[in-house]
């Protein structure tokens, strides 16, 4: 099992060593033939997207249920790696030996190095991440997860935020963001939602009058 350090500065990047850089900065040395599957993973890590999180062991051997909101059924097979955050900003890579999609919200999987059902169950509750780039093959270009980085924007106003969090609810979706150091939690239904650009990764809203001071004052 590789704990990868914090993501750093892809211009820092450039300047290490980066076989140097892990072997001093992983949990234990890593194999030769191994360093350049850990290499990519690592590069690539610009900023992570919660996907879901582990909510059951199931079976003897270790399989595992992820609980995700990739907005439809998938098995993930050729999903290089599952990051598993064990304690936090700790990422730990986990290979996938085997996938199946069992409904829209949840994939049972086989991990590397999880082989029994102890070892399953000490993951239980653990969030679940994966880089974007990852993330935006496997979702649903209509799954709420998929508004993460985009902005809110009141009409006719400069931009509030960019969005950290989508949380479902029955009737509507709740964005965190932080506006002036204080989070604020943004309601998204048809009352409130005016339009969604992909383009340039904005949603418009109206807000009721009011609801903005309730955070800030």
């Amino acid at each position: 099992m590789l704990v990868l350090p914090k993501p750093v500065e892809q211009k820092k990047l450039q300047k290490l060593n980066l076989r140097y850089y892990l072997h001093k900065n992983l949990s234990r040395p890593v194999p030769g033939f191994f360093l350049p599957k850990v290499i990519d993973l690592f590069c690539s890590m610009k900023s992570y997207i919660k996907v879901g999180k582990v909510v059951a062991a199931h079976g003897l051997i270790g399989e595992v249920v992820l609980q995700h909101e990739l907005g439809k059924k998938t098995d993930l097979k050729k999903l290089p790696a599952l990051f598993i955050e064990l304690k936090k900003d700790s990422f730990v890579p986990y290979f996938i030996q085997k996938a199946k999609g069992t409904t829209p919200k949840e994939s049972l999987l086989l991990l590397e190095e999880i082989d029994t059902r102890e070892k399953a169950q000490a993951l239980v509750g653990k969030q679940c991440w994966l880089p974007e780039e990852e993330f935006k093959k496997y979702a649903n270009r209509q799954a709420p997860a998929n508004l993460l980085g985009y902005e809110i924007v009141q009409e006719g106003q400069p931009p509030l935020g960019t969005i950290e969090e989508v949380i479902e609810q029955p009737q509507q979706l709740l964005c965190r963001l932080l506006i002036q150091g204080k989070e604020v939690l943004i309601p998204l239904h048809e009352d409130t939602l005016v339009a969604i650009d992909h383009k340039t990764k904005s949603v418009t809203v109206r807000l009721p009058e009011g609801l903005l001071d309730i955070y800030l004052s």
